[in-house]
């Protein structure tokens, strides 16, 4: 009699050594998200936030609020290589990492790809994208530089539409607080790592 095969075993996000990317508009929780997944992994996980490293910068910080020009640019390019030669050291000692990034689907080059070619190929990326009038309402929450102009969040959620059909895992957390949310990640990154999308 033959024996059975082998069930299907459905990898576990939780103590795999991972890089996820955390994509969304400002004011989708994706910091709570990441810092809250990181702080709850049975493995040792960092939290790599863009935006805490592009404000590593103090005096000459340039600000997009003030503008999006050539200097902001290379600050942003200089800040996210900052996060992906961090993340590939933590993942070369076996730490796990969470980074995010609003990174818009109609700039693949500076972003996913640039993500990938710092972090590397097994780097994960997750969209978080709810709804405009919760992100308007969180946004309206913020404060100093990181709360933006509410036609300027419009903007960029508009831009963030464009990861559906892009074949990468999006999670609507609307209506969802932030342990829900992590544990839907961890749903869908068991999800990634069996079947890893193609981008």
């Amino acid at each position: 009699m033959p024996s059975p095969p082998p069930a299907a075993t459905v990898p576990d996000p939780t103590t795999t050594t991972l890089a996820v990317l955390l994509i969304g508009p400002a004011g989708a929780g994706k910091t709570s998200v990441a810092k809250y997944w990181a702080d709850h992994r049975r493995v040792p996980t960092a939290h790599i936030s863009l935006d805490d490293v592009r404000e590593w910068v103090r005096s000459g910080f340039a600000d997009p609020q003030s503008g999006w020009n050539d200097h902001s640019e290379a600050q942003y390019r200089l800040a996210r290589r900052t996060c992906g030669f961090a993340a590939r050291n933590f993942l070369a000692n076996g730490i796990s990492c969470i980074l995010d990034d609003a990174v818009f689907p109609d700039r693949p080059v500076v972003g996913l790809g640039g993500w990938k070619r710092h972090v590397g190929p097994g780097l994960l990326p997750v969209v978080l994208l709810p709804g405009l009038d919760i992100v308007l309402e969180r946004n309206a929450e913020r404060t100093g530089n990181r709360r933006l102009t509410d036609e300027e969040v419009a903007r960029i959620h508009g831009r963030m539409a464009g990861w559906y059909g892009s074949g990468l895992p999006i999670i609507d957390n609307s209506q969802l607080d932030v342990p829900s949310t992590a544990r839907i990640l961890d749903d869908v990154l068991a999800r990634a790592i069996a079947s890893p999308p193609s981008w």
